[in-house]
């Protein structure tokens, strides 16, 4: 610095002033001092008391379970409003009766449709049963024709062994008239010999002579005898030969006329099939034209209106607000704040419009708050760019409020570790996670 100017700094002690010695023996100043002294205490106290830390979230009331959630009543089929039972805000127990509408496909639009099915599927069971005593019918004529060629072959075997036995026979008899014969022709030429010598008589000759030409008469006789039962026995062959294809012939004709029994029964069974399927499923339509409600509530809004409006398959009728459900809550936490949680955790929660005093660090300090339990963690992301978590009520705190409607908004807090104060702060200037730990009873079941 350059002196440019005669003015010298003040190098004297500004405590040697008189006024700087009144100021500082005020007695006002050193009650503020104590009282500095005494918050900078407080202060480095409180940093080192215990800090809980936590991740808040918000959401809304709902229900434990999907079954007693608000839902909206849909009809199964087309058709056209014709009379309503309920308005809105009505109580209605289940089954109870909320809108009829009628028929509008002209497949359907018939009054004695299901009359007429009935009786068509009547009908076709009549033919069904035909059938089937067609069937047994022809099983006992089959029988019937297997013991009638039975009977035939038997006959005709038999007339086979006649035959043969006959063949035999004449065999025999053959052989005697040849032996009869040949004896014949020796008597004849003896005859001749000693008739020739004038030892026998002319009508001894002419006897032998008789003889000799009746036996050769016999032999040709007993040949065609013998030749006729040959034909016999041939022909009674071919005879079982020609019963046994008769009566096949026969039977398969009847099995035949049993297979396209037994085809037309199961076609008219397949026909019966359908027409009580029909029946069924027209039956089950006449109890669609009455929309009535799946479980006992309250009647919330009409999301169709008015008489004569026609309605499509799948449109909302009315929503329905179930009597009976378990209160839950559904917050949302982030992705970083995912691992954190875990099902079976501890939180607190309160609801909007519920007076409410809540000290986020110092949870024992809070007041209008109510215990809650982690009983699911979604794991898939929602359309927020969270993840959804459901709580339900905790059994050994205070029952929640019954006031609570389902729909009104809720915020939560997830209480995590202990840690100090001044460990909270450090943590949350510099933008650091809560930290990381695990529950008890999942680092035991890992260490098992």
């Amino acid at each position: 610095m350059l002196n440019i100017s005669n003015n010298n700094p003040i190098t004297e002690n500004i405590e040697q002033f008189s006024t700087v010695k009144n100021l500082s023996h005020r007695p006002h100043y050193k009650i503020l001092n104590k009282i500095i002294l005494g918050v900078s205490l407080l202060g480095v106290i409180i940093l080192f008391l215990p800090w809980t830390q936590n991740i808040s979230g918000s959401g809304a009331v709902t229900t434990l379970k999907p079954g007693q959630r608000p839902q909206t009543i849909h009809t199964a089929i087309a058709g056209r409003i014709e009379k309503w039972y309920v308005k809105e805000g009505d109580f209605v127990n289940k089954g109870d009766t909320i809108l009829f509408i009628s028929e509008t496909k002209e497949d359907y639009l018939d009054p004695d449709l299901v009359k007429n099915t009935e009786n068509q599927m009547k009908a076709k069971e009549m033919a069904r049963v035909s059938y089937g005593d067609k069937v047994t019918t022809l099983d006992s004529q089959i029988e019937a024709i297997k013991r009638e060629r039975n009977l035939k072959l038997e006959q005709a075997r038999n007339k086979i062994r006649q035959a043969i036995l006959k063949v035999t026979s004449d065999s025999i008899d053959l052989i005697a008239v040849k032996t009869q014969l040949k004896i014949a022709t020796t008597q004849n030429n003896r005859s001749i010999t000693l008739n020739s010598e004038g030892l026998k008589a002319v009508t001894d000759l002419e006897e032998k002579r008789l003889k000799l030409q009746d036996a050769e008469a016999k032999i040709i006789t007993q040949e065609n005898k013998l030749l006729t039962s040959k034909n016999e026995l041939i022909n009674a062959k071919v005879e079982i030969n020609r019963i046994s294809a008769e009566y096949n012939e026969k039977e398969q004709k009847a099995r035949s006329d049993q297979y396209t029994a037994l085809s037309n029964q199961y076609d008219t069974e397949a026909q019966v099939n359908k027409l009580k399927n029909q029946y069924t499923n027209y039956q089950i339509r006449n109890g669609m034209y009455y929309i009535k409600a799946p479980q006992s509530g309250y009647v919330n809004r009409a999301l169709q209106s008015g008489i004569g409006e026609t309605i499509k398959e799948g449109t909302q009728i009315v929503s329905i607000m179930p009597s009976k459900y378990d209160i839950a809550v559904e917050t949302y936490v982030t992705p970083t704040d995912l691992p954190l949680v875990h099902k079976g955790e501890k939180v607190r929660v309160w609801f909007d419009g519920w007076p409410t005093i809540v000290f986020s660090g110092w949870p024992g300090m809070s007041y209008g708050t109510f215990g809650g339990k982690i009983v699911a963690v979604e794991n898939f992301i929602s359309d927020n760019g969270k993840f959804r978590v459901l709580i339900a009520p905790d059994e050994d705190e205070a029952q929640w409020p019954k006031q609570v409607s389902i729909g009104s908004g809720a915020q939560t807090l997830a209480l995590l570790d202990n840690v100090p104060v001044w460990f909270e702060l450090w943590r949350t200037l510099n933008g650091f996670p809560p930290n990381y730990y695990q529950p008890k009873e999942s680092s035991q079941k890992e260490k098992k």
